[in-house]
């Protein structure tokens, strides 16, 4: 099973930017899904960005247009850019990854987001 290790967590004033990286313990070419879970105290675990099969993305619409996913496959790492963040982004994010469409999914240990008004 791969392992996922996030950074880049922390406390950043609200309107200001952190990018998120998770690094894959092996190649993350030709992965079926991988990308930025959050959750909320109290709250489930929303997808908040992620490639999926055939390198198309899909967004939460509360970040499209703030957050930008990308990736590095000779590093085989994962990022998420976030620009503009509000109070309501304060959650512990998580990056997920699913190698084929009926294999288990794979998740980081989280990474702390908190955005102060």
């Amino acid at each position: 099973q791969v392992q996922l290790v996030e950074s880049g967590g922390g406390l950043v004033q609200a309107g200001g930017s952190l990018r998120l990286s998770c690094a894959a313990s092996k190649s993350i070419i030709g992965i079926n899904a991988m990308g930025w879970y959050r959750q909320a105290p109290g709250e489930q675990r929303d997808l908040v960005a992620a490639f999926t099969n055939g390198g198309s993305t899909n967004y939460a619409d509360s970040v499209k247009g703030r957050f930008t996913i990308s990736r590095d496959n000779a590093k085989n790492t994962i990022y998420l850019q976030m620009n503009n963040l509000k109070p309501e982004d304060t959650a512990v994010y998580y990056c997920h990854a699913r190698y084929r469409v009926n294999s288990q999914d794979s998740w980081g240990q989280g990474t702390q987001v908190t955005v102060s008004s």
